[in-house]
């Protein structure tokens, strides 16, 4: 398989985590969606990634679309996420917070660096919708006790969060306050030190640097 992405990214580091932890191996192409965009193209249309290329030329596109695949190949009764049922329903409803709220930490980059003129509705919107996530999510997770999300083993929840976080607070100096969110806080360090986080890391880069 080849992973096509940087590891900045919050949605590429998510699959490529995964795709460590279910010890499945892959070929990591570190291509970027504004330098690389036209190495892109040939693979995925919109050029964007993560975008993952199977060993028989099949190509995935979008994060949860490409775990569902991985899920499905490594079987249930090792997947990061419940089969079926109010479990997997609660987490992937965590996912899409998770991703939602990378969505709009990277609309804000776009904002600040590539428009000369600026939307401070937008942006306040867009600052408006995170907070508005954070809270949600702190509130969920504070009130859970296990080591994870929701158990003693990681899950894709536990990906999303943590890798989303990190693209926060190297992206956006400031807007993730761990006084105000502390149990995000904590869930985020747990999974940081775990090795495969430490390995699959790439601090953020803003785009055209």
């Amino acid at each position: 398989m080849i992973l096509i992405g940087q590891y900045d990214s919050p949605f590429v580091r998510r699959v490529a985590i995964a795709l460590r932890l279910y010890g499945l191996d892959f070929e990591h192409r570190q291509w970027s969606t504004f330098g690389d965009a036209d190495r892109i193209a040939p693979y995925n249309p919109l050029r964007r990634v993560p975008t993952l290329v199977l060993d028989d030329g099949e190509v995935l596109i979008e994060s949860a679309a490409i775990l569902d695949h991985l899920d499905e190949t490594i079987g249930p009764s090792r997947a990061m996420i419940a089969e079926r049922g109010p479990r997997r329903r609660e987490a992937l409803k965590v996912c899409a917070l998770a991703t939602g709220l990378g969505d709009k930490a990277v609309s804000l980059v776009y904002e600040r660096l590539l428009h000369r003129e600026k939307s401070d509705v937008w942006m306040k919107r867009c600052e408006t919708q995170i907070a508005g996530v954070l809270d949600a999510l702190e509130a969920d997770r504070a009130g859970r006790r296990f080591a994870f999300w929701f158990g003693d083993e990681i899950g894709h929840a536990d990906i999303a969060v943590a890798c989303v976080i990190r693209f926060m607070q190297e992206a956006h100096s400031g807007v993730f306050d761990a006084g105000r969110w502390p149990a995000l806080a904590a869930h985020a360090g747990r999974c940081e030190a775990l090795p495969p986080f430490q390995e699959i890391a790439q601090p953020f880069s803003a785009p055209g640097d």
